[in-house]
């Protein structure tokens, strides 16, 4: 494993410094899931819900949340994200929407922070909106899936058994 870059030799929180690093295409897929009661996943699928269309405002929200991850995580490089898509996907036989982000810019440093934080937002979008009929719902499983670009090169989580 390699240094903690976020600190100074005194061992002080830092930004890092990537003005010498190459400009190259990055991208990050990170996922998770919200798992709920089985009404509560149909209320959503037949819109039925009285805030609107739970999963398009979630989408909004987790793209918005990846523009806006310098101003939630200390120490984040601001970055001109080229591309953000967020998917959110029913999984009637598990009870939950799965949620994936996958982000991409060509810059200096990478964009697994804005993938992680678009999952989170979305998860804790759907959430907000379906907490008065269900408020027992669970978010779970929030994980960088890939990395590619970069000097550390690709990334990608092996299968857990």
């Amino acid at each position: 494993m390699s240094k903690l870059t976020h600190l100074d030799a005194r061992g002080q929180a830092r930004m890092v410094d990537v003005s010498d690093k190459a400009v190259t295409v990055r991208e990050a897929l990170a996922c998770g899931w919200v798992e709920m009661q089985p009404e509560t996943l149909k209320l959503i699928l037949e819109g039925g819900h009285p805030k609107g269309d739970v999963l398009a405002v979630a989408r909004i929200a987790g793209i918005q949340a990846a523009k806006k991850t310098p101003d939630l995580i200390p120490l984040c490089h601001p970055l001109m994200l080229s591309s953000v898509k967020v998917e959110l996907n029913p999984e009637p036989e598990h009870n939950r929407v799965s949620i994936e982000a996958r982000c991409r810019l060509s810059g200096q440093t990478g964009v697994e922070m804005e993938a992680l934080t678009a999952v989170s937002i979305a998860a804790l979008t759907l959430y907000d909106m379906c907490k008065a009929v269900d408020k027992g719902m669970r978010i779970g499983g929030i994980e960088l899936v890939e990395k590619t670009g970069g000097k550390s090169g690709d990334w990608h989580r092996e299968e857990q058994p």
